[in-house]
């Protein structure tokens, strides 16, 4: 029951758990689906907390339902993402220095207890404790048990093992030096690996506000050591590194500068959020991707708070394959289209290669399409050949009517403009649902046009 009310519920717009529960006492559609049992809506919510990734793993089930009515067509697929306002404020966004203060200001007792603690001082420095590696791990150490203490092991979910919130980073020199990026390609490759160990590991989002700031000021002290490992690796291999004749590297590098405290922001709100360029403006959020075939049935739905798309277009295709995989869709994937946003050489070789899907993305952009200052010949040009031609022009013009109109009817028809959960394994269930209930409508009309002939 639970289940398909939620399912009705996003299907019929309506998301909040509380209009769930209103629902279900004027609506006879919703009547009928609890039997006349109106659920809280507390119950309601902590059902779709406590089943999170089985409502997620809905949308492959769904799908199975499309291709079994023959609406799933894989044959051209297109690959866009639209940036969507999160749970969370961009006025949250706070500094490592703002959050330890606000944190320490709770074990502060009176000003004369502050007079005889700083002396001359001015009082609004970081303690010493804050201002090393070790020290920040020992104090988050103290504080996450200290809130244990004081709200009681069931309530914080004691009984189970803590994952370490940094990765082992391992780095592979050839992958890197494939592109060649100098530092950045090091530091580039450190973020990944943090950002692929947070989705192993999410960390659930708490309604109490200073366990999400103890949690947005450990953030701060991983995106920290990300930055040391990138910049550790690169200068021990430059140091100790081959060139490709086995040549020790020319040139030592300066020792990079790590700053004392972590820099940069981090929302207090939503930890996993990020401040995001979208169509109007810059929004706190994330990236939603989608997959769509040429009947607009969508094929995968994930989550990234990626700014941008580049990183985007080997996992999207990934993504795909699995659940036509788990959906026991027999069709095979020809040609997959996305906007020049989705350009990156290494994933198109890997989709190409691996994959065995053909990829048409230009590598021009903007409404003017003119030529990017220095992408010429190679595959540059090749692109624009291909993409000029009768037939890659014809594939390539109908990217726009397949995926757009699937976004503009979420934002606009559903009123679907933001999420309302927290938390990034949250999140992506709620994207899911809705491109879940997307494919449940597109099925719903589908046989009753079906009854109807």
């Amino acid at each position: 029951m639970m289940v398909t009310l939620v399912l009705y519920a996003n299907a019929t717009k309506v998301r909040s758990s509380r209009a769930i529960e209103c629902h279900c006492r004027q609506d006879v559609a919703f009547r009928v689906i609890t039997g006349n049992v109106v659920p809280d809506h507390a119950t309601i919510a902590r059902f779709v907390v406590r089943h999170e990734r089985a409502l997620a793993d809905l949308f492959s089930e769904v799908l199975r339902l499309c291709d079994r009515a023959g609406l799933v067509k894989p044959g051209l697929v297109a690959i866009d993402g639209t940036r969507m306002a999160g749970n969370a404020s961009p006025d949250a966004n706070l500094e490592f220095e703002q959050i330890a203060k606000e944190i320490l200001a709770e074990h502060k007792a009176t000003d004369e207890a502050e007079d005889e603690q700083f002396g001359e001082a001015r009082g609004d420095e970081l303690p010493e404790q804050l201002r090393t590696p070790e020290g920040r791990r020992e104090f988050f150490s103290k504080a996450r048990h200290k809130q244990r203490d004081d709200a009681g092991a069931e309530e914080l979910g004691e009984t189970e093992p803590e994952a370490s919130s940094v990765p082992e980073y391992e780095f592979d020199s050839e992958r890197i030096l494939a592109r060649t990026q100098g530092r950045k390609g090091w530091l580039r490759e450190a973020d990944r690996q943090l950002e692929q160990h947070r989705w192993q590991n999410p960390d659930p989002v708490s309604c109490s506000r200073p366990e999400r700031l103890l949690l947005a000021a450990e953030r701060h002290e991983a995106d920290l050591g990300a930055e040391r490992a990138g910049n550790e690796a690169f200068e021990h291999h430059r140091v100790h590194g081959r060139d490709a004749q086995g040549r020790r590297l020319a040139g030592t590098p300066a020792p990079y500068q790590l700053a004392e405290v972590p820099d940069g922001k981090v929302n207090v709100t939503d930890p996993d959020s990020r401040h995001i360029k979208a169509a109007v403006g810059y929004v706190q959020g994330y990236n939603a991707q989608a997959v769509v075939d040429e009947g607009q049935v969508v094929l995968a739905a994930e989550i990234t708070n990626s700014t941008v798309d580049w990183s985007q277009l080997a996992p999207m295709v990934d993504a795909m394959l699995e659940e036509m995989r788990r959906a026991g869709v027999a069709e095979q994937v020809k040609t997959a289209v996305a906007d020049t946003q989705y350009w990156n050489e290494q994933h198109m070789d890997d989709v190409v290669a691996n994959q065995h899907v053909q990829v048409l993305i230009p590598p021009d952009g903007g409404a003017s399409g003119k030529q990017r200052k220095g992408w010429t010949g190679g595959r540059y040009t090749w692109m624009r050949y291909v993409l000029a031609s009768g037939l890659g022009e014809q594939l390539y013009r109908k990217r726009k009517q397949m995926i757009e109109p699937v976004f503009g009817h979420t934002r606009h028809n559903r009123g679907v403009t933001r999420f309302h959960r927290r938390g990034r394994t949250a999140v992506r269930t709620e994207w899911r649902l809705l491109m879940a209930t997307h494919n449940l409508t597109k099925l719903h009309r589908h046989q009753i046009a079906a009854m109807a002939a």
